[in-house]
């Protein structure tokens, strides 16, 4: 049987002497994630935070999500004395879906399949490129917090396309990650979204939503 690979593990041993002077490029999927995997990097790192994420769905929610993450980098800051810098790039979702067309059915792929990890793809192909451009010595994702994203899937990519910035392999839902977010999210006071993001997991989510309010008429 083929041993799991703990990657929260190699990243503790890769980064625990790391003074902070490392420069990193950490792809944030929304403001609650984020919350954990800052606090569990801030001092190892000089992060800046890169929001792209042309898959959310409708417009307002995108601007919704990037608004609370804004507030979260800025209320942490406070406490820093090594600010996170953060690069938000125009939302262009056509590319989202000209990414995920590659994907047999991805109209009716279900969340958590081969159009998830096109998307996981798009994603770090865009911060891999920039982090190289901007000579960033590793980036990363903050993806993997979340315990319905496969940890496998992102550091497999990831890994892929690391060149002159390696890539910073993880599982940040280890060790209570998660838990710790929804903790952080609340001492915060961010909005935590109830979908993924993308217009499919929007349209299975109001799917679900009308199963349960005729399951309790």
């Amino acid at each position: 049987m083929e041993q799991k690979i703990n990657y929260n593990l190699e990243m503790e041993n890769l980064i625990k002497d790391f003074d902070g002077t490392q420069t990193l490029l950490l792809h944030s999927c929304c403001g609650p994630c984020s919350t954990a995997v800052i606090t569990k990097l801030k001092d190892f790192f000089d992060i800046t935070l890169l929001y792209y994420n042309p898959c959310i769905h409708p417009n307002d929610e995108y601007e919704k999500r990037l608004n609370e993450q804004i507030k979260f980098i800025e209320e942490i800051n406070k406490t820093l004395s090594r600010k996170i810098k953060i690069i938000v790039p125009p939302h262009e979702p056509q590319t989202f879906f000209d990414f995920v067309q590659k994907v047999d059915n991805y109209e009716t792929e279900k969340e958590g399949g081969a159009r998830c990890y096109a998307c996981y793809e798009q994603r770090l192909e865009y911060t891999s490129k920039l982090a190289n451009d901007k000579g960033f010595d590793y980036y990363g994702t903050t993806l993997s917090v979340s315990p319905y994203k496969r940890s496998d899937w992102l550091n497999e990519i990831g890994l892929k396309l690391q060149s002159k910035s390696k890539y910073l392999v993880a599982d940040f839902k280890k060790k209570d990650g998660y838990k710790l977010s929804i903790t952080l999210s609340r001492q915060y006071d961010l909005y935590r979204q109830n979908y993924c993001g993308c217009i499919y997991s929007y349209n299975e989510m109001k799917e679900y939503e009308e199963k349960n309010k005729k399951t309790g008429e």
